[in-house]
């Protein structure tokens, strides 16, 4: 028997010893804490929040269940879109102290919890109209300490029920992108701390909250090319004739005066019609007591006056202008005096006339030789304090002034601009109650003169050289002045009413134009620039909010 017992004691403790262990492991397993969730390396986890430090992106293999999460010493400088979008519980959201630089569209969405978001002491220093859409529950923002400039219009729009907004520790330019904000923050319910400006100089360490609305000067203009016309030309005249909108352009390439209709549905020019004009230089369109005339000035071949008849919806030739007295024709001007249609015609020839034609019953007859022998190149009638004036420029000799009179019935001549030895274009403005006359010269300066009571009185130069062309005009509230040129693009100047002259304002890719033409056609304001070398460029004049 001992002997038996000797032989099983070895067995027997092994089972004991299993079964021991067996229910010693049935005991840790009973008392085994619980799973612990998945974190990445660089994170510290508990069930609900997040701590990550030198993350090389936003975390993916986070709890579900994280309402909270920190970001601190990030690998990574952009937050993409959707970065935090498989937390949809989070609502803490602590960005500081990182390198960002650029947050994208929607980086936020789907975070409809999130109630606190922090991004200090970042390098973030541009922000999207739509980085923080969807969060619609954020009450609390901070964007403290970073190298934003200006903000976009309504960033804060999607916050609905944001009451603390941090923006301080930011180099703000107060310009007019800051406009909006000045406006939002009059406004807003939201509590702000004090924000100051950075730049321009004269808002430096100004408080954002206290800048005046008044000092936003914000709206400015802009041409833009709105329509090519495949062709070169050289004059444009729009017109109105039975309640449409249309234009006269000189085409001597083409051998014709094009009539172009505005389309309002198409809001384009389209063709219309020609006259046949082998050598045409100006076609200068009048509507007299309700019939549209089109006088055609040719340098060779002389020149006529054509009629449109509705009834054959054509033009016919009316009648012949005088090849003795107009050789070599180079403007049109027409005007009313005391209820009488005339027009006059600039004869650049050396033995020709600049001339006035008058209407009587059924046609223009001549009724004045104006200046004879002077190579007259551009003509601009005046009807100012009600006495006519006609101003005759010419590249012989200074322009010249004429004045209507009533007892006579004819232009007296009643002086020179003197200032101005030659000039290829004269025109003519008013700015308050003053004149102006602006005059190209091919050679040497453009001038502005100011008429003073009894003589003009130079108040700017421009350089223009090789300039024929310029044509100041009047857009809304916006005073312009074309000037073109030969041998360089076309500038737009404006009038600085401050300083009473005009400042350079845009370059147009125009060269060599032959004339400058403001049409207003609808709710489309249009310069037109028809060019001797090139096409005809047609340009809108549009306006910009830059606060916008």
């Amino acid at each position: 028997m001992a002997g038996l017992r000797a032989r099983r004691g070895p067995g027997r403790r092994l089972l004991v010893l299993s079964t021991l262990g067996f229910c010693l492991m049935l005991q840790v397993s009973a008392k085994r804490p619980p799973k612990t969730p998945p974190c990445p390396p660089s994170c510290s986890c508990t069930r609900d929040t997040a701590f990550c430090v030198d993350s090389k992106s936003v975390p993916k293999n986070l709890p579900s269940e994280v309402i909270s999460l920190t970001l601190v010493n990030a690998a990574f400088s952009e937050i993409q879109d959707g970065a935090f979008s498989h937390l949809p519980l989070l609502q803490f959201l602590l960005l500081n102290s990182n390198k960002f630089t650029l947050i994208g569209d929607n980086a936020f969405i789907g975070l409809s919890h999130l109630q606190y978001l922090f991004i200090e002491n970042n390098d973030i220093w541009a922000l999207s109209k739509f980085t923080f859409r969807g969060l619609k529950s954020l009450t609390h923002l901070s964007l403290a300490n970073n190298n934003l400039q200006t903000l976009p219009r309504d960033i804060f729009r999607p916050l609905d029920i944001l009451s603390d907004l941090d923006l301080r520790g930011n180099a703000l330019n107060c310009d007019c992108k800051v406009k909006w904000l000045v406006e939002w923050l009059a406004h807003t319910n939201t509590t702000v701390a004090p924000i100051y400006c950075a730049s321009p100089p004269r808002f430096q360490e100004h408080k954002v909250q206290d800048l005046p609305l008044r000092e936003f000067d914000c709206i400015t203009t802009d041409f833009v090319l709105y329509q090519t016309l495949s062709f070169p030309a050289v004059s444009a005249e729009p017109f109105l004739y039975s309640s449409d909108l249309y234009l006269a352009l000189a085409q001597p390439g083409a051998s014709a005066c094009t009539i172009l209709k505005w389309d309002y549905v198409e809001r384009q020019l389209r063709d219309y019609d020609r006259i046949p004009a082998p050598s045409a230089v100006h076609c200068k369109p009048m509507v007299v007591d309700g019939q549209l005339y089109v006088v055609v000035a040719q340098l060779f071949g002389g020149s006529y006056i054509y009629h449109w008849d509705p009834n054959t919806t054509r033009f016919t030739k009316l009648q012949d202008i005088d090849p003795q007295r107009v050789r070599k024709p180079n403007d049109l001007e027409a005007f009313r005096i005391d209820g009488d249609w005339f027009f006059a015609v600039a004869d650049s020839s050396k033995a020709g006339a600049t001339s006035l034609y008058r209407w009587h019953q059924n046609g223009f007859y001549s009724h004045q030789a104006l200046h004879a022998w002077h190579r007259d190149t551009d003509l601009e009638f005046v009807d100012g304090e009600g006495k006519p004036r006609l101003i005759v420029s010419s590249s012989s000799q200074a322009p010249v002034i004429y004045q209507w009179s009533r007892t006579q019935k004819q232009f007296v001549a009643q002086g020179e601009v003197t200032q101005v030895p030659d000039a290829q274009a004269v025109k003519h403005f008013r700015a308050g109650r003053d004149s102006y006359l602006c005059l190209s010269r091919y050679i040497g300066d453009s001038k502005i003169l100011r008429w003073e009571g009894t003589r003009f009185s130079e108040v700017q130069a421009l350089p223009s050289r090789g300039s024929l062309a310029l044509q100041p005009f009047l857009v809304g509230g916006h005073r312009y002045l074309a000037l073109g040129s030969d041998f360089s693009f076309t500038q737009i100047y404006q009038w600085d009413e401050g300083r009473q002259k005009f400042v350079r304002f845009q370059e147009l890719a125009v060269q060599a134009p032959r004339a400058f033409c403001y049409m207003p056609a609808g709710d489309a304001q249009l310069l037109l620039a028809p060019s001797f070398k090139g096409q005809t460029l047609v340009y809108r004049h549009v306006v910009v909010d830059l606060s916008a």
